[in-house]
């Protein structure tokens, strides 16, 4: 390949059309790699909480010791954010009222609220990731066509047009289309990866919710729906 062949001749001789959308897919790129890592590392932490939660929480320990026993300002997610913010209601209505619907209703609401956050953070920046994935090609194929146009554009007002006039400028247009699929690519990939751990994840933590729900329904009718007994 000579030099008027090279990738980096072909980007920097492009037209300032094709190189600003070389640009915008380089810088998506970068952009969906740096969500990629990071919310990789943000699933794979989810996922090792949500298996140490999970084995302290069925080893048989007291429900009101393990809600107690968290250090200052600890953050819980998961599985656990969805106990606490259950059994927190929990204990609030206990002492208000008689009724045991009126305590499980409270408990059902309030891991409702707490899984819908849990879903928000779980997704957190993937729709980044989609809309790379979809506009990628799209953009690149812009950039394509604009840079054909161009080639075409020159090709009449040349004299002779011969096989290795045509090449390069068919070549540089070709890049765009190129890194179109190189920022598209990867973002599809790891989106459907990313997205299906999180959906694994929220599956967990409402089958928790129920499981909760059911033990606390449980506690109640041993108590003959009086939870002042």
């Amino acid at each position: 390949m000579n030099d008027s062949m090279s990738i980096p001749h072909l980007i920097m001789n492009a037209s300032l059309v094709v190189q600003l959308v070389m640009l915008l897919l380089l810088a998506a790129s970068v952009a969906s790699w740096v969500v990629i890592f990071q919310r990789s590392f943000a699933l794979s932490r989810a996922r090792k909480a949500q298996k140490a939660f999970d084995e302290r929480f069925w080893s048989g320990v007291d429900l009101n010791e393990l809600y107690r026993d968290v250090p200052e300002n600890y953050e819980a997610q998961g599985s656990e954010h969805v106990f606490r913010a259950g059994f927190r209601e929990f204990n609030r209505l206990m002492p208000k009222t008689r009724s045991s619907e009126a305590v499980l209703d409270g408990v059902q609401r309030s891991q409702r609220v707490a899984l819908s956050r849990e879903e928000d953070n779980l997704n957190d920046k993937l729709t980044l990731l989609a809309t790379v994935a979809s506009a990628s090609p799209y953009i690149g194929l812009f950039g394509t066509v604009w840079g054909i146009m161009g080639s075409f554009q020159s090709l009449s007002m040349a004299q002779q047009a011969t096989l290795s006039t045509v090449a390069p400028w068919i070549a540089e247009a070709l890049v765009a289309t190129a890194m179109g699929l190189f920022a598209a690519i990867p973002a599809v990939i790891f989106y459907n990866r990313l997205s299906s751990i999180a959906s694994r994840l929220l599956g967990e933590y409402e089958d928790f919710a129920e499981e909760f729900h059911s033990i606390l329904h449980r506690n109640l009718q041993g108590r003959g729906g009086n939870p002042a007994a």
